[in-house]
């Protein structure tokens, strides 16, 4: 598949390892560092197999990682003197992401914020309160990795054999993109679970993920879920779509 993706959407390797502990439901302050690291491993597999340009942060978590696994590896008796009174080889991976996972919230926050009054335009005490009181359907954006970990899945039951199939190279990318905003035309909704499932080979889940992640960087979709770690949906986006529809309400 002649195809690259290369995007800016995706969030660093201090994301990656907070989405493993929350996936997980690790305490942060007491990582198992084998099993994080052997996941983040998996991980940066799946991303080169998918042709995805990685960040050279990635590969340096990675090599932080083995280095503080080594650490905790070597037996008391070969550990010097000095290096026994040193803290544990986590505790500055601890902090770090501790200090990240604020600035992030402390983000998330303010960008919360800002949606929710752009569109606010009330003229009295009353108006204020029917907005509170409106109860609307709450949905979290999915992350890539989410759609990393939806994609695992599905390969990993995936027969053997298929791996080994010769097939003749009949998806494209662009001809999943076209497929998907079709789909959308017809449905609000498309879960990238059943989405996966329906594919015939692993060519097509690797061209429906590409169209996915393509479509996200063009702003034409968004991907959602209920709550964290739940189904992905895939939605249009709505942003993208008012200017069209103002520009035919003019025209009318």
């Amino acid at each position: 598949m002649v195809y690259r993706v290369k995007l800016d959407l995706f969030e660093g390797p201090l994301d990656l390892l907070l989405y493993l502990i929350k996936k997980n439901e690790i305490d942060i302050y007491n990582i198992p560092i084998a099993q994080i690291t052997k996941q983040y491993l998996e991980y940066i597999e799946l991303m080169r197999f998918l042709d995805l340009n990685i960040a050279a942060e990635f590969l340096v978590m990675a090599a932080t990682l083995m280095h503080i696994k080594s650490k905790m590896l070597l037996p008391p008796e070969e550990v010097e003197q000095e290096e026994e009174e040193e803290e544990d080889p986590r505790q500055e991976l601890v902090r770090r992401l501790l200090e990240y996972q604020k600035f992030k919230e402390a983000a998330t926050y303010f960008e919360e914020r800002e949606l929710r009054q752009k569109d606010i335009f009330v003229r009295s005490v009353k108006r204020i309160k029917k907005f509170q009181e409106k109860k609307e359907e709450v949905y979290f954006e999915a992350s890539v990795f989410d759609l990393i970990s939806a994609f695992s899945q599905v390969l990993k039951k995936v027969p053997k054999k298929r791996f080994q199939e010769v097939i003749k190279d009949e998806f494209t990318v662009s001809e999943k993109i076209h497929e998907l905003l079709h789909m959308l035309i017809e449905k609000e909704v498309i879960y990238v679970n059943r989405l996966f499932k329906k594919a015939k080979n692993k060519y097509e889940i690797i061209a429906f993920f590409l169209a996915i992640l393509e479509l996200i960087r063009l702003k034409e979709i968004v991907v959602l879920q209920k709550r964290p770690f739940a189904d992905i949906q895939i939605r249009r986006n709505i942003e993208k779509i008012k200017p069209k529809l103002r520009t035919v309400s003019n025209r009318i």
